[in-house]
């Protein structure tokens, strides 16, 4: 795991559903196969609402049409972040397209638990507000370890909740990795 993601940011809004994330119509795809699995990254976001991707600046694309990666690493949402049903295929597909974190107000419990137990991206709560204050296309640093944000185009460090327990299972790159290390799987 990288102690620092750089890259440059994309912003949502508040209450962002995995229904949002990855639609149910591109469930049909197998991500065990990688010819298929590439198009969970094409998707990725396909269902956000007009006015709510990119904000504040307007409805910018989060993948550019025929692409399958995005031009952004970062994502920053606002409150409850991931909800609706348990897909576990929403954080998948944010991977699939290039995302590394989430810097969100709070997360649905299942959207950050698929998050970490896949090691599919980093789930990072932010200390204040930050969708009011990144805007998309900002360059960023997520500094993992000391728990902040720096937005290089603003010169403007966000301070950021400890990643506590959930820690070791990010870095052995989830559960499974774990749990092999930690010797509770053969």
């Amino acid at each position: 795991m990288e102690s620092i993601i750089s890259g440059k940011a994309y912003v949502l809004g508040d209450n962002l559903d995995t229904d949002q994330i990855i639609p149910a119509k591109y469930l049909s795809f197998n991500p065990a196969l990688p010819e298929e699995r590439k198009y969970f990254g094409m998707y990725a976001m396909s269902s956000v609402p007009e006015g709510q991707r990119g904000l504040p600046k307007g409805d910018i694309p989060f993948v550019r049409e025929g692409e399958f990666k995005t031009d952004y690493k970062i994502v920053v949402g606002g409150k409850n972040f991931g909800s609706g049903s348990s897909r576990e295929h929403a954080p998948l597909a944010m991977a699939e397209a290039g995302i590394a974190c989430v810097i969100a107000e709070f997360y649905a419990r299942i959207f950050f638990r698929n998050s970490v137990n896949g090691g599919y991206l980093v789930p990072l709560e932010s200390v204040h507000r930050l969708v009011d204050k990144i805007r998309t296309g900002d360059e960023l640093e997520v500094h993992l370890l000391d728990g902040y944000v720096l937005n290089k185009t603003k010169n403007e460090r966000h301070e950021l909740r400890p990643l506590g327990d959930v820690l070791p299972i990010i870095e052995a790159g989830g559960v499974f990795n774990y749990a092999k290390a930690a010797g509770m799987l053969k």
